[in-house]
């Protein structure tokens, strides 16, 4: 049984939310955004509430209850508050700045990385060695930090590269005479 599944996810003031079948539209002060649920799972609105619940008691319907519900509250955080993913960048003349929208990389290659956001996302600099990734999508704005950190990951000998601010990376010690 999901117990995470079991709770309602309220809906905050300021937000709407539809259910129309298996689709929920929640419009916020962020923007609006929208979750097909998946057809083994049924979606009810009731009293400022989504309740998510399995349609049948299967393995695959139990287990896609939970992560239904996950989702649902994404939607209300996203179009509330929004996410935002932090990145740092350690080494000798690694640093980023913004072009315009786009996101300049100096991470040690002959040229300059540019990395340009997709639709929705907002990418900031507050200092050349820290970017900050901001949007109403969770998974959009993990997609987007992932993608910057894999120009030039964390390396464990000196770690050098891009990381995400919460990281630690394990280090390896060199070679010993």
């Amino acid at each position: 049984m999901s117990r995470i599944g079991k709770k309602p996810v309220q809906v905050p003031k300021g937000v709407t939310a539809s259910v129309d079948g298996q689709k929920i539209t929640a419009k916020g002060p962020k923007g609006e955004l929208v979750f097909v649920a998946n057809d083994e799972v049924s979606v009810k609105l009731e009293n400022d509430a989504i309740v998510v619940a399995p349609i049948n008691e299967t393995k695959d319907a139990r287990s896609k209850w939970g992560m239904s519900r996950t989702m649902v509250e994404n939607l209300m955080k996203g179009v509330t508050t929004g996410y935002e993913r932090k990145l740092e960048i350690n080494g000798v003349g690694y640093r980023a700045a913004m072009q315009g929208k786009n996101l300049q990389l100096s991470l040690g290659f002959s040229h300059e990385v540019v990395y340009q956001p997709p639709e929705g996302i907002t990418i900031a600099c507050p200092k050349p060695t820290e970017i900050t990734v901001t949007g109403i999508d969770k998974q959009q704005v993990g997609q987007v930090a992932a993608n910057i950190r894999e120009y030039r990951g964390p390396e464990p000998y000196k770690g050098k590269g891009v990381k995400y601010a919460e990281e630690r990376i394990v280090r390896k010690e060199g070679k010993k005479k």
